[in-house]
């Protein structure tokens, strides 16, 4: 289907005191997609996050998902979602058995069609169904919270932070279940401070700072937008500082004795022209190595010289 999994049109969020998270945010979220929803902290992510859930009033605009717009239909819309929150939340006292059971009835899932076990052996806990819950580590209650999250059989996922002081072999875990719910079918929005990560797993990404979206496009579009390409230059000799003769060049960094990084614009400039500048400084060229921009320049980029206002 064309529509989207999740459709924002015009959503704003201003909180008692005048206080404007969300200006205007226009967003479509394909479906079948893994979309990353990045931007520093304050953005405004949460915030669209919760009017999803519907933990928060939107101001104005529309939200809608799967479909279902959360005014009209908000049964509806809240049945088509599922929220992995930032906070580790669930009754410690409830084994992971139970606390999906309670979830399960919350949704109105009739216990016939409960897949309890089948959750827990998905994210690795079965052998853990029947202990406290507050005995689980932390990367056991983040997969719990995976699991609670899809009691429903929701068409779309939303991971906030998932794997915040998760191991690295637990982040690896949770995202390979996470592919596999998307080749499933399921829709994943993801958010994170691990760029590399968004990167990797996401077909695309939209970038709020301010409560706007200040870039929306494919993971692959994103990067290539970016005209910055740096180059690294190892030198026959030692050199004290940055030679005179590379103010062409947007920015050049020493690294250690014989090396220089040096980022250019490689929609005006291109490497053998910067090589022939290194050249006329007399430097002999000894190794060069080359690297394009990556997330973290264009997240960078995007959200740089500004305090975050929401």
């Amino acid at each position: 289907m064309s529509e989207p999994a999740i459709s924002l049109t015009g959503l704003t969020k201003t909180y008692a005191g005048g206080k404007q998270a969300l200006k205007g945010i226009d967003l479509d979220i394909p479906r079948g997609s893994i979309f990353g929803l990045l931007g520093p902290n304050g953005a405004g992510k949460s915030t669209t996050i919760n009017i999803l859930a519907g933990l928060v009033n939107k101001s104005g605009g529309r939200a809608c998902i799967w479909g279902f717009d959360i005014d009209e239909h908000p049964r509806n819309a809240k049945a088509s979602i599922g929220i992995v929150p930032q906070e580790l939340v669930f009754d410690a006292f409830f084994t992971p058995f139970e606390t999906l059971e309670l979830q399960a009835g919350l949704f109105g899932v009739p216990k016939a069609e409960r897949r309890t076990m089948e959750l827990l052996k998905a994210v690795r806990l079965d052998d853990k169904a029947h202990v406290y819950s507050r005995t689980l580590s932390g990367g056991m209650k983040r997969r719990l919270l995976v699991a609670k999250a899809m009691v429903h059989n929701p068409p779309v996922l939303v991971l906030d932070e998932p794997t915040a002081g998760v191991d690295i072999e637990l982040r690896q875990l949770l995202w390979d279940y996470v592919a596999e719910l998307n080749r499933a079918g399921t829709t994943i929005v993801l958010t994170t401070h691990y760029l590399e990560e968004a990167e990797s797993l996401c077909d695309r990404i939209a970038i709020i700072n301010h409560g706007e979206v200040v870039a929306n496009d494919e993971t692959h579009r994103l990067l290539g937008s970016m005209g910055d390409k740096v180059l690294e230059v190892t030198v026959d000799r030692d050199i004290g500082d940055v030679p005179p003769g590379l103010s062409g060049c947007k920015a050049v960094e020493l690294k250690g004795a014989r090396t220089l990084v040096i980022t250019y614009d490689k929609r005006h400039n291109n490497a053998g022209a910067v090589l022939a500048m290194v050249a006329g400084t007399g430097l002999g060229v000894v190794d060069v190595s080359t690297r394009e921009a990556d997330l973290e320049d264009v997240f960078l980029e995007l959200t740089s010289g500004a305090k975050t206002a929401a």
